[in-house]
């Protein structure tokens, strides 16, 4: 491989080999975690946060992933809505990246955890959203 990313080889055969980014797999687990019905957003850095207002789009934002062989752990940070059970939230999190990891990699998810970074405001109220920004 030409690039200084951590690769992880996840297929060989006759016709050669399959190589994924570790950058790939945090994709996978935050598209996945923001498929969750509670899940606001995904939580981010500074950097991550500068990117994102300057209109780029960060896919892997909030996630970390590690991994060893066909091993992968997984760490992902997210903010979720007002209202809904952190516990149950977290538990369809766990479930949905874990998922999505093996079936489109192949490798095999030993551990996610996951991080409530904030609390989303943002509320339906009789049909109408009430947006809440924040004070600098």
């Amino acid at each position: 491989m030409a690039d200084n990313r951590k690769v992880v080889k996840i297929k060989e055969d006759n016709l050669g080999e399959v190589h994924v980014a570790d950058e790939v797999v945090a994709i996978i687990a935050g598209l996945a975690a923001t498929e969750v019905e509670g899940v606001a957003s995904m939580a981010g850095n500074i950097t991550n946060e500068l990117v994102s207002k300057l209109g780029m789009k960060n896919l892997s934002k909030g996630v970390k992933v590690e991994v060893a062989e066909k091993t992968v752990s997984v760490e992902v940070a997210l903010n979720i809505s007002y209202g809904y059970s952190i516990p149950e939230v977290s538990e369809k999190v766990q479930e949905k990246v874990k998922s999505a990891i093996e079936t489109m990699t192949g490798l095999s998810v030993a551990i996610v955890n996951v991080r409530i970074a904030t609390v989303d405001m943002k509320k339906i109220r009789n049909n109408t959203f009430v947006i809440t920004a924040d004070v600098v």
